[in-house]
């Protein structure tokens, strides 16, 4: 009779729409066969609703198109792309490189990361795709072991239980569950007097225990929940045969001293480490100041950095699965570092990377995605140093990035004071990146306000790169792949303008689509690639002019060109 109860009062609460569905993904209310990451598939994961995180919405077709290359992101803030997020994060970098390198071949890219989130969350979203035909699955996860949701040490987390965790995730689903805990949220905030300051930065918010001694009860028991979980989805993404590529960790180890200094239990602390360190790599004796840095690091008792254990056990993961593959993104970091020891040349804070960490660990998801033989060889190759100077990042990205950090810092547990403004006429940029800050405007709507600004001045390669920047956000928009192509064009990069201009045809066939290609193919002296919009334009001609001689002179020029 109990449960009875309970299932029509749960029935109930349905059938009045009250609570959320909590599934991973939902339809997408702006396209008709396409699904999206659900807004509310956070709330299984904090005890608080009010600090439930929010996810990027790229939407993915259903029901799979033939020759789709479709690829999966899960992780932290880090793999979301904080402080720029946009088209600044690791996922995006690697989406421009494929377009650029496979421009005949369609790509979905869809990041399911969500800021302040641990493997908990990874290992759920991760079993969820599994049934969506993903070609390859990336995660790079870990730092938020201890705080993120879920965590052993996060407000009001669960502890050590990780039987209890499972439970509590799949309970948060009942509706019963979500008005219980409304009720006991409200309840508690009016017997405490206390509600949840949204002021307070979420780092502030989530970290209950801010001590955690190296090697005690509660490390081990973020160590081993990690472990559990990352082993879990490994094993269900090699029993599908589907490639799970899972990148090991990076963290400032030079720049940033220990936030809660402990000490190692022989006398010195990490502070004394990190000031060994720090005096070593002064002397340029790096291998010993390598081993200080890391030290201090792991002695830091607030741990918002993942603790090397973690990428050994990712290594450990990747060895004992089939079709699991380490991704070496720390190697890489090291190769770009003084010493090879972490530090402001490629992250901003503890963990999350400058522009240049992004394009490295886009980097190194894509060697990785080669060397398994999953992407081709391709005769349009996009090295690495032409994505850096072509990933098409606005000043205004890379502006909001960095005073999204000068906030966080002034913060608990940074608490660095915010530099004084300097009494000057602001670029446009710069009040753009302030607006999105504050969320005063949304950055499609400030794309194109800046879009607005750059052809007031004429300044058409920049135009170039807010509509590059708009096409890559917006991968489904034919209009935007039509003014990147246009603007390629003005800018005489034909080849470019032959990849923007034929993804939009491949969306919408049209006869000015296939105009613009075959004029500017055949500029090329390329009638084989242009013959095919020849064809379809003689075919749908709304000209005044009769493309069909045309059609008989390209025909011409391919057969001479196989002659030759």
């Amino acid at each position: 009779m109990p449960f009875l109860v309970l299932l029509v009062l749960e029935g109930a609460l349905r059938l009045f729409g009250y609570g959320h569905d909590l599934a991973v993904f939902t339809e997408d209310p702006a396209r008709k066969g396409y699904l999206v990451l659900n807004p509310h598939a956070s709330k299984r994961y904090f005890a608080n609703q009010q600090n439930a995180t929010y996810g990027n919405a790229e939407p993915f077709t259903a029901n799979k198109a033939p020759g789709v290359f479709r690829i999966f992101v899960l992780g932290e803030s880090t793999t979301i792309g904080y402080p720029y997020m946009n088209n600044g994060s690791f996922h995006r970098w690697l989406q421009y490189r494929l377009l650029q390198t496979y421009p005949d071949r369609d790509f979905e890219v869809i990041n399911l990361s969500l800021t302040a989130v641990n493997s908990y969350t990874v290992l759920d979203f991760g079993k969820a795709v599994l049934d969506y035909e993903p070609d390859a699955v990336l995660v790079y996860t870990g730092h938020n072991e201890y705080y993120g949701a879920m965590g052993v040490a996060a407000t009001k987390g669960i502890g050590h239980n990780r039987t209890l965790a499972c439970w509590l995730m799949k309970l948060r689903s009942w509706r019963l569950t979500q008005l219980m805990a409304t009720v006991a949220d409200k309840i508690t905030g009016l017997i405490s007097g206390e509600n949840v300051d949204l002021r307070e930065n979420l780092m502030k918010r989530m970290a209950a225990d801010q001590q955690i001694a190296f090697g005690s009860a509660a490390y081990n028991a973020g160590i081993e929940q990690f472990r559990a979980n990352m082993d879990e989805l490994a094993a269900a993404a090699s029993a599908r045969g589907i490639p799970l590529l899972i990148s090991n960790l990076v963290s400032n180890e030079k720049d940033l001293k220990p936030f809660i200094s402990i000490s190692d239990g022989r006398g010195k602390s990490a502070d004394a480490h990190y000031q060994s360190g720090i005096r070593l790599y002064h002397q340029a004796d790096y291998p010993s100041a390598k081993k200080e840095f890391v030290m201090a690091k792991e002695l830091d008792a607030l741990r918002f950095r993942a603790p090397d254990a973690l990428n050994t056990i990712i290594k450990d993961i990747a060895h004992a699965h089939k079709g699991v593959t380490l991704v070496d993104a720390r190697d890489l970091f090291k190769k770009h570092a003084a010493g090879g020891i972490l530090g402001k040349e490629t992250l901003l804070e503890h963990v999350h990377p400058n522009l240049q960490g992004y394009a490295l660990l886009s980097e190194a998801f894509y060697q990785t995605l080669r060397q398994t033989g999953l992407l081709p060889a391709s005769s349009a190759e996009m090295p690495f140093e032409a994505l850096k100077k072509q990933m098409p990042i606005t000043p205004m990205d890379s502006l909001k990035g960095e005073y999204e950090m000068m906030i966080l810092k002034e913060g608990w547990p940074f608490n660095i004071p915010m530099p004084t403004e300097e009494k000057r006429e602001k670029t446009e940029e710069e009040k753009l990146a302030g607006a999105l800050v504050v969320k005063q405007i949304s950055w499609r709507d400030a794309m194109v306000r800046l879009q607005q600004h750059y052809a007031a001045a004429k300044d058409t390669a920049a135009m170039l790169r807010v509509a590059e920047a708009l096409a890559l956000d917006d991968p489904l928009n034919a209009v935007y792949f039509d003014n990147a192509g246009k603007l390629s064009i003005a800018l005489g990069l034909h080849r470019q303008a032959v990849n923007y201009l034929s993804k939009a045809f491949r969306m919408e066939n049209s006869f000015e689509r296939a105009r613009m290609l075959f004029v500017i193919l055949l500029k090329m002296d390329q009638p084989e690639e242009a013959l095919p919009y020849v064809r379809y334009a003689a075919a749908n001609n709304t000209s005044r002019f009769n493309l069909n001689e045309l059609l008989s002179f390209v025909q011409q020029q391919v057969e001479a060109k196989k002659r030759r």
